[in-house]
């Protein structure tokens, strides 16, 4: 096919993201979006250059020219829209994080995605940040086979959202499924290896705390610390900050083994430095041999369009340019529903040893 015609179910901030990124698509567009909130799913169809607004989902599963799905709806309502779109049109998808939020739908997707046809493909965008992969494609040969893994994200605090679903774990699966599950699919892809063992120590110390919605406290957390150990021998470590927003950088990651050391450093959305600080940070990726001794710092600029169509360092667009290939038929599925339940296992494996204070085998 020649282009590509998106069907957008959630309008939210994410779902502008996604369609700013398609936008840029030689071979794609936003054809028809749904959202149960009339003038967000409006304000998404203007931006996508005058798409149809479907009044429900099942309208815009019925809307003629239509060649794939991608769900940016609240992370709870995943599976029932997997299932609506299996049921009533099946077609290729792109499905935001998490795939679900309940172990229990683990078998209840693998039953629904047995021998389906079409590539489905689970929205993993950290994945595709230019310094990310810059330290994916680099790591094994600049430390000789990672022996320790660490990723820490300080940030700032879960945003509103509509309906305000983000301040409670049964509707996100937890801060550790909900925000973490980037980085538990990171820590596979950067190691190649499974997980075995899971010890965390998380919480909510300083956020949300005071706000109450229809009578009820928030119980999603703010920080915390996992570790966990690998089938072949590496640990890997993720520290979470959320009350953090003064950080140069947002993400630091870094892979250590017998030769060396290699470090990404990922700054947060554009669009909230501080402009009496000048220009955001660049990312950077830092190679440090043991010998001869580095540190080696190169910059890995991102593209300004693409800072500019998202709060992800442009990775929102690559991760779309691939799953365009792959509908058109070209390429591969990079991240699968394997995958994507792997990374939630890890997190609600965390979210388990956190509430419990024992290590869960995986």
């Amino acid at each position: 096919m020649d282009t590509v015609n998106y069907g957008l179910i959630g309008c939210g901030m994410m779902g502008r993201e996604h369609i700013q990124n398609i936008n840029l698509l030689p071979q794609g567009r936003v054809s028809v979006v749904y959202d149960p909130v009339p003038e967000l799913a409006q304000a998404c169809a203007t931006l996508a250059e005058d798409a149809h607004v479907a009044d429900t989902l099942d309208d815009l599963l019925a809307f003629e020219n239509l060649d794939a799905v991608v769900i940016v709806s609240p992370n709870y309502l995943h599976v029932e829209q997997l299932q609506r779109i299996v049921a009533k049109r099946p077609m290729p998808i792109l499905c935001e994080k998490p795939l679900y939020t309940d172990s229990a739908d683990a078998a209840v997707l693998d039953a629904l995605f047995e021998g389906y046809p079409h590539p489905v493909w689970i929205a993993m965008e950290y994945r595709y940040m230019p310094p990310v992969a810059a330290l994916v494609a680099q790591a094994q040969q600049a430390t000789g086979g990672i022996k320790m893994l660490s990723i820490r994200e300080h940030r700032f605090p879960f945003l509103p959202k509509i309906g305000d679903w983000n301040r409670f774990n049964a509707k996100t699966g937890g801060t550790l499924v909900e925000k973490c599950c980037h980085f538990f699919d990171l820590m596979r892809l950067i190691l190649d290896d499974e997980p075995v063992r899971v010890m965390a120590s998380a919480g909510q110390s300083l956020n949300h705390i005071d706000e109450r919605y229809d009578g009820q406290a928030p119980d999603i957390w703010d920080n915390g610390y996992v570790i966990l150990d690998f089938a072949k021998g590496s640990r890997a470590m993720l520290e979470l900050c959320m009350f953090a927003e003064g950080s140069k950088y947002q993400e630091e990651i870094s892979a250590v083994g017998p030769k060396g050391k290699i470090e990404a450093l990922v700054p947060g959305p554009g669009r909230f430095w501080p402009k009496l600080l000048g220009a955001p940070p660049v990312p950077q990726m830092i190679i440090s041999p043991r010998a001869p001794k580095g540190p080696y710092v190169s910059e890995i600029p991102v593209d300004p369009t693409l800072l500019e169509a998202g709060d992800h360092n442009g990775s929102t667009f690559y991760q779309h340019q691939r799953f365009n290939a792959v509908v058109r038929g070209e390429g591969e599925v990079e991240v699968t529903l394997a995958d994507g339940a792997k990374a939630i296992a890890m997190g609600l494996a965390a979210q388990e040893s956190a509430r419990t204070g024992q290590a869960v085998a995986l």
